[in-house]
């Protein structure tokens, strides 16, 4: 083999690493922009959403998830609380929707008179708190509630309460940290 060839083999052997290198560059450039821009982090406090996200955990919340699509039952949402002066952001699970009414009664919750489905192997709550009685949710709000739910705050109580739509970050779609944890919020 002369030694032309050599060196051809060898540039295109280097310039074959170098492509590989830059695309794979490019691709992590990319993936951090775009989570970067339509993210938000933010560590939890608290075991009221306990076991999908425990205390101390990172969560990534979709700003823009709601844009074009309505919060639906059973997301896990990020929101401001009602009360002022305040930076902090609560994660909870939708459980009522808009124009619903939500009752707990028994430890178990009813939507509309009925038992809610797909909220079987959860405790039974103890405290209904403002749920004892039925609460008719408006054309902008949804009731919450901590899959822990017996150490939730959440709107059962006065000082949570019911979640107006613009006080919804987003969702929170993967549990970033603690490494050995990270995955996809359900």
């Amino acid at each position: 083999m002369s030694n032309f060839t050599r060196r051809y083999q060898e540039n295109t052997r280097l310039l074959n690493v170098a492509v590989k290198l830059v695309s794979l560059i490019m691709t992590v450039v990319l993936a951090y922009t775009c989570v970067y821009f339509t993210c938000n982090s933010t560590g939890v406090e608290g075991s009221s959403m306990q076991p999908v996200i425990t205390n101390e955990d990172i969560v990534l919340i979709n700003r823009f998830a709601y844009t074009l699509l309505k919060p639906r039952r059973f997301d896990v949402i990020a929101f401001t609380p009602n009360y002022k002066n305040t930076d902090r952001v609560l994660i909870k699970r939708i459980i009522g929707l808009p124009g619903e009414k939500v009752k707990i009664e028994n430890g178990k919750v009813f939507i509309n008179g009925k038992e809610l489905e797909n909220d079987k192997g959860l405790e039974d709550i103890l405290i209904a708190g403002n749920a004892a009685s039925e609460i008719s949710l408006g054309q902008d709000q949804y009731f919450v509630l901590g899959d822990n739910r017996n150490n939730s705050e959440d709107s059962r109580f006065a000082n949570i309460g019911l979640i107006k739509r613009e006080n919804i970050v987003g969702k929170v779609w993967l549990r970033s940290m603690p490494f050995k944890r990270i995955g996809l919020v359900g």
